[in-house]
C-alpha cells in the first residue's frame, strides 16, 4: 500500500466520522462498561516493517489516529542489532517500537516470538500433524512468552493483544492463548466484528486486508456493504 493511498484512507475515515480506538479501549468498554465512539474502527499492522514507522507513524499521527502494530519478536531483535532503513524489507528495532508506543498513538501486539512462517512445514502457530498436545503446548508458551519477556525489556509492558500469523488458529489453541494472559487476539477473517459486554467478544476480531490498487471509497463501501 501507497503512503498516498494509506493516507487517503485515513482522511476518509475522518471525513465520514469514524474514530479510530485502542485495544485498551475496548477492553474498558467490555469489561468497565467504558462508552466507545459511535463509529469505532480498529486499524491493524502486522509483522513491524520500518515502513510502518517511517510512513504509518507520521501519518497518523498527522490524522490524530492510532493504530496497533503486531511485531515478530525475532526481527525486532535482529534490526536491533544490526539496523537497516530500507522501506522495502527492514522491521523496526526496539527503540523504534517503544517510541511508538510512549507516544500513545501505537499499541504494541504479540505476534510471536519466531513462529511466524509458511515455508510448507508449520503454518504460523498451527500445531503439526502428529505433534502432541503437550509437546505443542510447550512450544507455543515457550515461543509467546519469549516475545512478553522482550517486550517487557524493551517496552517496560506486556501486549495484552496476540494476531494470530495468517490467522492460521489450531484446535486448543485458542486455550493457550487466554491462558497466557492475553485478552484480544486478531483473525484475518474479513468480517465487521460485533463486540459487547462479554468478554469473548474480544477474541479472534474479524479484519479487512487493505489491497492495493483499489480507492479509498471503493475499499470502504465494500465493506459497508458486506
Amino acid at each position: 500500500l501507497s503512503p498516498d493511498t494509506l493516507e487517503q484512507d485515513l482522511r476518509y475515515l475522518k471525513d465520514h466520522g469514524y474514530t479510530t480506538v485502542s485495544i485498551q479501549q475496548l477492553i474498558d468498554a467490555v469489561y468497565q462498561d467504558a462508552p466507545l465512539p459511535e463509529k469505532p474502527v480498529v486499524l491493524t499492522f502486522d509483522d513491524g516493517y520500518y515502513n510502518n514507522y517511517l510512513y504509518a507513524y507520521p501519518t497518523a499521527k498527522r490524522y490524530g489516529m492510532k493504530f496497533v502494530l503486531s511485531p515478530i519478536g525475532k526481527y525486532a531483535d535482529l534490526y536491533t542489532e544490526t539496523p537497516d532503513k530500507s522501506p522495502y524489507y527492514a522491521h523496526c528495532t526496539w527503540d523504534m517500537l517503544r517510541e511508538m508506543q510512549s507516544s500513545g498513538v501505537v499499541e504494541i501486539a504479540n505476534h510471536t516470538y519466531d513462529l511466524h512462517s509458511s515455508d510448507g512445514a508449520r503454518l504460523g502457530t498451527k500445531q503439526l500433524s502428529g505433534e502432541s498436545l503437550e509437546d505443542y503446548t510447550k512450544l507455543l508458551t515457550e515461543d509467546v512468552t519469549l516475545f512478553q519477556q522482550k517486550a517487557e525489556e524493551n517496552l517496560q509492558s506486556k501486549p495484552v493483544l496476540f494476531a494470530y500469523p495468517f490467522g492460521a488458529v489450531s484446535k486448543g489453541e485458542p486455550e493457550i492463548i487466554k491462558n497466557l494472559g492475553f485478552k484480544v487476539t486478531l483473525s484475518c477473517e474479513e468480517r465487521v466484528s460485533t463486540v459487547t459486554r462479554a468478554p469473548e467478544s474480544l477474541y479472534y476480531l474479524g479484519r479487512y486486508l487493505r489491497p492495493s490498487g483499489v480507492n479509498s471509497e471503493s475499499f470502504f463501501e465494500h465493506i459497508l456493504k458486506a
